[in-house]
């Protein structure tokens, strides 16, 4: 994938289909072939050691970085963590990649201008620079290719777009056709999260097993998301 000159990259990582599709064409050389990922950077609640997109549990992140081959550093976020806060964390941890040589942090946003602004201002006087190597791809094109060649469950989608039943699902062709009209095929807009447990970046699958549904009020009540837990699986 890289050459000696490739600049140290670390992937922001949701575990997801989207980060593990922009890893997948970066291992290809298809976005750019002077980048070498060195590492994953997934947030973490330190209260409860799952992510607060998607609510999956960290030694499941650890499976699927071991899977993958490639180290994962966890930065943790004070429980119902305010955007200072999370904006200080993540200072810390820019900040402490910089030192250790890495020249890029890449992200797998597809299209959101406004969020791609975001992540530019916060790295505006960082020693690291913002990529991003799937940017304006079409969404369906991506979630199609995706499905055709990664495993990944559907852990969370929000109340506003989908049913509490879309949790739990394989994200497949099947999956794609049963999206109601106007929700983006990569959920892009926040509509659903996955987790990615087989594919080509994998060098074996990370085994799960779909668990308990819930439901909770998410960002001091401003939405309602619907998760359904994911526990490791042994191995058939």
């Amino acid at each position: 994938m890289a050459t000696t000159e490739a600049a140290p990259t670390v992937l922001s990582w949701s575990g997801g289909k989207d980060a593990s599709y922009a890893l997948w064409k970066m291992e290809q050389a298809e976005t750019d072939a002077n980048v070498e990922v060195v590492e994953l950077l997934t947030t973490v609640s330190a209260e409860t050691g799952r992510t607060s997109m998607h609510g999956v549990r960290r030694d499941l992140y650890e499976r699927q970085a071991a899977a993958i081959g490639l180290p994962i550093q966890f930065a943790h976020l004070p429980a119902d963590a305010d955007n200072d806060e999370y904006e200080q964390v993540m200072a810390e941890v820019t900040a402490d990649y910089a030192n250790r040589g890495v020249e890029r942090l890449a992200f797998a946003d597809l299209y959101l201008e406004d969020v791609r602004d975001y992540r530019e201002q916060r790295l505006a006087d960082a020693e690291i620079s913002g990529y991003w190597p799937v940017w304006g791809r079409d969404t369906e094109t991506v979630a199609r290719e995706f499905a055709d060649a990664f495993a990944a469950t559907v852990v969370a989608v929000d109340d506003d777009a989908l049913d509490a039943d879309f949790a739990g699902r394989r994200f497949d062709a099947d999956f794609l056709a049963d999206l109601p009209d106007g929700v983006d095929p990569c959920g892009e807009n926040g509509e659903f999260h996955t987790f990615v447990h087989d594919g080509p970046i994998f060098d074996a699958p990370v085994p799960v097993e779909t668990g308990e549904r819930v439901t909770k009020e998410v960002g001091h009540g401003d939405s309602t998301v619907h998760y359904c837990d994911l526990l490791a699986a042994e191995s058939r």
